[in-house]
């Protein structure tokens, strides 16, 4: 059985964050807590905290053992585009994309 939790419009672009994905995805929850806990980006710490959750979503179901369960999947989808404007020379404009993510984790039974 598996159980999921996701973050919509994270304020990080979805490139940066599926680098941080392929070295948690297939770990056990525990192990891949340990790995984002130390990553220096910020994109590791919204993962952690939807990797979490999904955990704690996990726990509401008394069929789970939580100490079994694996990071099965981590989904990183585009989000809206916040769209702003920087001045530019000669009375120019250049457009700046502020991108966004919606991250979706799914964690399952397996052999820890």
């Amino acid at each position: 059985m598996d159980v999921r939790a996701s973050g919509k419009y994270m304020r990080i672009s979805p490139q940066k964050v599926r680098q941080i994905v392929d070295a948690v995805k297939g770990k056990p929850v525990g192990s891949g807590l340990n790995v984002l806990k130390f990553m220096p980006q910020k994109a590791a710490q919204m993962v952690e905290k939807i990797v979490r959750s999904a955990v704690a979503n996990a726990d509401q179901n008394p069929d789970i053992d939580v100490d079994m369960l694996v990071i099965k999947s981590i989904i990183v989808d585009e989000g809206p585009m916040l769209k702003r404007f920087r001045p530019r020379a000669r009375g120019r404009a250049s457009r700046i994309l502020k991108r966004t993510s919606h991250i979706t984790v799914i964690v399952g039974e397996g052999s820890a």
